[in-house]
């Protein structure tokens, strides 16, 4: 098994490998939350392949993940090709095993048979992801999506190889900026901190990939502005974590509810509630529910930043 060949013109890659897939195993939804949104200019997504632009320790690359007959082909460019591609079944979810979730008859179950293939991505690049997520505090993903777009546009670092992405922020980047450069972006100064103090211990933070789940949650929790929320979301969405389970969302309670119970207006101890019984898996219950389209979320509150610490 082989990938597909680069787009015609476009340089060839300096590595690439090909995965085997066994049991089911859906592409495009396990990899549905790598891009931040649908401009991420360092990451690019269609129906069975994505692309994303990274930095490495031996310097940047663009990896291209595709789905093939047999399972996922893998093509990189740039000098952190070798080390992207090592990574590369994670970030694909393959490193996933939801063979052991076995729910008891009910909605769940259906919604466990509908989404057997979806497993949970683990991206290396703990970082970045965090932080998009701190982007989004307290405000809407739009708005999160949009200054994370800008501030790449600014930097405006190009990516290796095909298809033209950009790089996304260096944490020197992050620290270089100024408050106004920022503000222009749309990040208010309670974010700004906390980006700059996740910059100042990204090295630690992306050794989060490497460490089991307890430490990597405590590795997270321990930077400065990065409270339940933003911890958990990125456990879950960055760090692959099966349990992992955001609280002080104002729509993840309501989905949670409406699909485990039928209570839309369920809030957090409600949903904690519900999901117990699913300790050890509660993030992929959400993910579940979340893939089945019953009351999609949009994590972060609809208002302007607000000078309040994180809860």
């Amino acid at each position: 098994m082989s990938p597909a060949a680069p787009p015609k013109g476009g340089p060839p890659p300096d590595g690439e490998r090909s995965f085997a897939v066994e049991g089911p195993y859906e592409f495009d939804e396990s990899l549905r939350f790598v891009p931040f949104g649908l401009f991420d200019p360092a990451c690019r997504r269609r129906p069975g392949r994505l692309w994303k632009a990274a930095r490495t320790p031996d310097g940047p690359v663009t990896l291209r993940l595709e789905r093939t007959p047999g399972g996922v082909g893998a093509r990189a460019w740039g000098p952190g090709a070798d080390w992207a591609l090592e990574r590369a079944p994670a970030l694909a979810g393959l490193r996933d095993d939801p063979s052991g979730f076995a729910p008891p008859p009910g909605p769940l179950a259906a919604l466990a048979r509908r989404g057997r293939g979806i497993r949970l991505s683990r991206s290396p690049w703990v970082f970045d992801g965090l932080a998009e997520y701190v982007l989004q505090q307290r405000v809407t993903f739009r708005d999160a999506a949009r200054a994370h777009r800008r501030l790449i546009e600014a930097q405006a670092a190009p990516a290796p190889g095909p298809p033209g992405l950009l790089l996304p922020l260096a944490p020197s980047d992050w620290l270089r900026l100024a408050d106004a450069d920022l503000r222009r972006a749309g990040v208010d100064s309670q974010r700004a901190r906390t980006l700059r103090a996740a910059a100042r211990a990204a090295r630690r933070v992306d050794s989060a990939f490497d460490r089991d789940v307890d430490a990597a949650r405590r590795l997270l929790a321990s930077v400065p502005g990065c409270g339940a929320w933003t911890v958990e979301i990125t456990m879950g969405f960055v760090g692959g974590d099966a349990d992992a389970v955001p609280t002080g969302d104002l729509h993840l309670p309501h989905q949670v509810g409406r699909a485990l119970a039928g209570e839309p207006g369920a809030d957090d101890a409600r949903m904690l509630e519900l999901l117990e019984p699913y300790r050890g898996q509660r993030g992929r219950v959400q993910r579940l529910i979340e893939a089945s389209g019953i009351a999609a979320p949009r994590y972060g509150p609809r208002m302007a930043p607000q000078p309040i610490a994180e809860i």
